[in-house]
């Protein structure tokens, strides 16, 4: 049961990180990793500066070790040219003096091996550190750059997709306003082919109530009897009797 709880944990903190890091801005993201590496950076300094600072401290302590040692050496020689009994006791201490003194070279170089590599370490970090200060100009640049061009994305593909749910796309309506022009035209032309019947109907009857003016005309002429109304009109006559 403990198990599986601490499963279920482990992919709960998995998810929610995923989570975050999807939501996460990356020009904060950005600036936290330069914070963070610029922390680094000063702790590093400040850990170098205690080993530097305990190299000088040794070479100091060196030095006035050194001074005692010079000092008992000639307190002994004086010692021995006025025959004193004190001279035992300085001898004895000029010999701690100098095994001290050994011993301190020897810690005093080790330290400055140890400061060395400390200057070292600090040169290289402040390198890496500068060269991570001139990539997040170029990042950001890149960053502003990648918005914008999703953004452009955005609007290009919202050209050819629906807007909304009440919105037609533009293609849509195009289509719609072509099929209604379309139509139009097409009625217009029924319009015209419809007139121009008419016009040829009037056209056809005028020409026939002209031609039957002109037959009445002509029967006045030959002296013919007009037709009365629902007569009709007689075939030409045989002019030979038979």
């Amino acid at each position: 049961m403990f198990k599986a709880l601490k499963r279920w944990w482990k992919y709960l903190a998995a998810k929610v990180s995923g989570s975050l890091e999807e939501r996460a801005d990356p020009k904060v993201q950005l600036e936290q990793a330069i914070t963070e590496a610029q922390e680094q950076h000063r702790k590093l300094r400040e850990q170098a500066a205690n080993v530097i600072a305990n190299q000088k401290q040794l070479e100091m302590h060196l030095s006035r070790t050194m001074g005692e040692l010079e000092k008992a050496n000639g307190n002994a020689r004086q010692a021995l040219m006025m025959s004193s009994s004190a001279a035992g006791s300085i001898t004895t201490r000029m010999i701690e003096l100098e095994k001290s003194v050994e011993d301190q070279k020897t810690m005093v170089l080790q330290a400055t091996q140890a400061a060395d590599q400390a200057k070292a370490a600090v040169q290289q970090n402040s390198v890496a550190l500068q060269k991570k200060l001139a990539e997040r100009q170029k990042l950001l640049s890149q960053l502003d750059q990648a918005k914008m061009q999703e953004q452009l994305n955005t609007a290009m593909s919202s050209l050819s997709e629906s807007v909304g749910q009440d919105v037609p796309t533009f293609d849509e309506v195009r289509d719609k306003i072509e099929a209604r022009y379309a139509k139009a035209k097409g009625m217009a032309e029924l319009q015209e082919t419809t007139v121009e019947s008419r016009m040829l109907e009037i056209e056809q009857a005028s020409a026939n109530s002209e031609a039957r003016d002109r037959l009445e005309q002509m029967r006045t002429e030959l002296g013919i009897p007009a037709r009365t109304a629902g007569a009709v009109e007689a075939g030409p006559t045989d002019t030979d009797g038979s």
